[in-house]
Parts: structure tokens; C-alpha cells; sequence
């Protein structure tokens, strides 16, 4: 199991839900590999979440969280500056990261949308690129990252912070992370 399984697989669970066991077969895979990596996966209360939900209940409580409340939206420019221009100026980077590493994006999410940007972290990590992914999340990803991260725990019990806080947890163990052979 590697560090980009564990990308996809959270992004896999932050994208709109397509079915139950998929998310299940993704949250078992993203709490082992955590676990290997020595990272304590928070991912459980989210698993007995969508145990306990229909299909139809988890998108519902999905578009709730995510689509009509702004403050709890996945996409990382919000989060970081609001509506003005940096947030162009962050998207158009992130683009440029997209190009410049031959990411082709799937969907038509913005490129900001953080399942787009773990599938990114996923790909760098899948083509061996360590110095480039973890100088893109500590510059690009983690401030976001955490951002999301508080304002969902200021909501009541959001089931989908377990997985937000997986992916802090991962992108901050990923950017500290010194490739082996190189000096400190």
C-alpha cells in the first residue's frame, strides 16, 4: 500500500458519493496505510457513518455539508483568501502545477477542489516527485487544508471531518518528510 493509494483514497471519499461500499473499501484502505506511515487514522467514526446511512442519506448529508454552507466548501482558494484576487492568482498556480508536472485533471472541478488537489498529490507521489509534492503542500495545500479542518470542527459533529483531518494529517507527516540519502 503506498502514500498515493492513500491520496486517492481520500479524495475518493471527499468526492460526492457514489456508492457505500466503494467509501468503506476506501476509508479501510486509507486507515491502514495511515497506520502504516504511524499516523493514528481518526477514520472510524466516519466508517460507522456511512455504515449506518443509505446511499441516498450520505449525499444528501454530503451537499448539506459542502455545497450550501461556503464555510465548509472543498475548495482550498476560499478557505486561504476569500473572494479576491489572490485567489486567481492560487488558482492559476495550481494550474500551472497541474501543466508543469503533466496532470491531467479529471472532471470539471476547479483546481482547487480538494479531491482534484489529493488526486495531484496521489500522481506526484505515483511518479516519484517528493521534493516537488511537498513544496506544493506546504505552500499550496496544508494552510487550506487546516483552514477547512476548523471551520468543519466548529460545525456539530460534520461526519465528514474525520476525512479532512486524515488528509491534514497525511499532507503535514508528507511535507515534513526528508527523502532518505540527503542530508538535513
Amino acid at each position: 500500500m503506498s502514500l498515493a493509494e492513500c491520496y486517492e483514497s481520500l479524495a475518493r471519499m471527499l468526492d460526492y458519493p457514489g456508492g457505500k461500499e466503494g467509501i468503506l473499501e476506501e476509508c479501510a484502505k486509507a486507515g491502514r496505510i495511515l497506520e502504516a506511515r504511524d499516523i493514528e487514522s481518526p477514520l472510524e467514526p466516519f466508517a460507522r457513518f456511512v455504515e449506518e446511512r443509505t446511499l441516498a442519506t450520505l449525499q444528501e448529508d454530503y451537499v448539506a455539508t459542502f455545497d450550501f454552507n461556503p464555510a465548509a466548501a472543498l475548495y482550498l482558494g476560499h478557505h486561504l483568501f476569500g473572494d479576491n484576487r489572490k485567489k486567481g492568482a492560487y488558482m492559476v498556480r495550481l494550474k500551472q502545477e497541474f501543466r508543469r508536472h503533466g496532470f491531467i485533471p479529471s472532471g470539471n472541478d476547479l483546481p482547487d477542489h480538494l479531491p482534484q488537489v489529493l488526486g495531484f498529490l496521489a500522481y506526484l507521489a505515483r511518479n516519484a516527485e517528493g521534493g516537488a509534492r511537498r513544496s506544493f503542500i506546504a505552500e499550496c495545500v496544508l494552510p487550506g487544508v487546516e483552514r477547512l479542518g476548523a471551520s468543519l470542527s466548529t460545525r456539530k459533529c460534520s461526519p465528514w471531518n474525520p476525512v479532512v483531518e486524515s488528509a491534514r494529517l497525511l499532507c503535514s507527516a508528507d511535507s515534513s518528510t526528508r527523502e532518505e540519502g540527503k542530508p538535513c
